[in-house]
């Protein structure tokens, strides 16, 4: 049986590829989503950054409406898990759980995995807002609240610096073992930011997160990880796309990586992980996607066609 054929494949559902969708969905072009349904995203309990919801908006919620919209305008959705990106003349055939399909063009959107620290019921306590990630996203929210960092080096020390904005309250807990630079060190000591060492995992206690070290407990309103995340470039980089020292991949002024054809949006590509540049991104990877594609040019109504006709009939007489 012949791959389906079609103008663009999107790996990944969330913010950046639905937005993606939408775009080429309403410049006529043949696109599917592949989504294996773990948008990070969907752990947003509530953002209050995403402009135009002054009241703020669930990850879900968010997500549920830019599907709702892309299905309005044709796209079709799969959920499934992409096993494997090939080349393909032209274009790329794509794997995955359901079968293959061939696109002439690609837009990885498959963002990040934050790596999570060791606790029990770290899900409840996210749903929560107990535990979370993104600092830029809601520090606001954790104003005067007494807030700690969980994790080693200096994106742990520079997270902690960046909430000391929010709270004169808060503290680094570095995990066991873990080494820090004497820099980071002073600058917690010069921004009043306790270090507490190793510690080695999180407990919740009602409303609150528990850690232990040298047999003190102490508790915190709330705890942002900071262990690093695993950028899901691997597909892209097998292809021979460059990455950068983190991960994400390299692209240019219209969001394609150094494949020619493939092209990337979201956390993937940025080291800033907002909704608002995920969804730029993706604006910008479709309209360039839809100019590189053959001309789509439509069709004329049969009914038009007989006017057309008519008209050159009657000056013809």
């Amino acid at each position: 049986m012949p791959e389906e054929q079609i103008d663009c494949a999107i790996i990944g559902g969330g913010p950046a590829g639905l937005t993606a969708a939408v775009y080429l969905a309403r410049y006529n072009r043949r696109v599917v989503v592949l989504d294996s349904g773990e948008s990070r995203a969907s752990f947003i309990p509530e953002s209050h950054n995403y402009p135009g919801f002054p009241d703020g908006i669930t990850g879900n919620r968010l997500l549920a409406s830019l599907r709702t919209q892309a299905a309005r305008y044709g796209v079709r959705m799969v959920a499934s898990n992409v096993s494997s990106l090939l080349p393909y003349n032209p274009g790329f055939s794509v794997v995955h759980n359901s079968g293959k399909l061939q696109a002439r063009l690609v837009l990885l959107a498959t963002g990040i995995v934050d790596k999570p620290p060791p606790m029990d019921g770290l899900s409840a306590a996210i749903a929560d807002r107990l535990v979370r990630y993104c600092p830029v996203c809601d520090g606001y929210e954790a104003t005067d609240q007494k807030i700690a960092v969980f994790g080693a080096g200096s994106d742990a020390a520079g997270k902690a610096k960046f909430l000391r904005a929010y709270s004169t309250d808060v503290t680094w807990l570095r995990p066991t073992g873990a080494p820090a630079a004497p820099g980071d060190l002073d600058a917690m000591r010069e921004a009043g930011i306790d270090v507490i060492d190793d510690v080695h995992e999180l407990h919740r206690t009602g409303d609150r997160i528990k850690v232990t070290s040298g047999g003190a407990a102490y508790e915190f309103d709330l705890v942002y990880p900071a262990l690093g995340c695993d950028v899901r470039s691997q597909m892209a980089s097998q292809l021979g796309a460059e990455i950068n020292d983190v991960g994400c991949l390299k692209v240019d002024e219209h969001q394609q990586t150094t494949v020619e054809g493939l092209y990337a949006a979201g956390d993937v590509v940025s080291d800033l992980h907002q909704i608002a540049v995920a969804t730029g991104h993706a604006a910008i990877a479709a309209t360039h996607i839809h100019k590189s594609l053959p001309a789509h040019l439509r069709a004329a109504h049969p009914t038009t066609l007989a006017s057309a006709k008519q008209d050159e009939a009657l000056q013809g007489a």
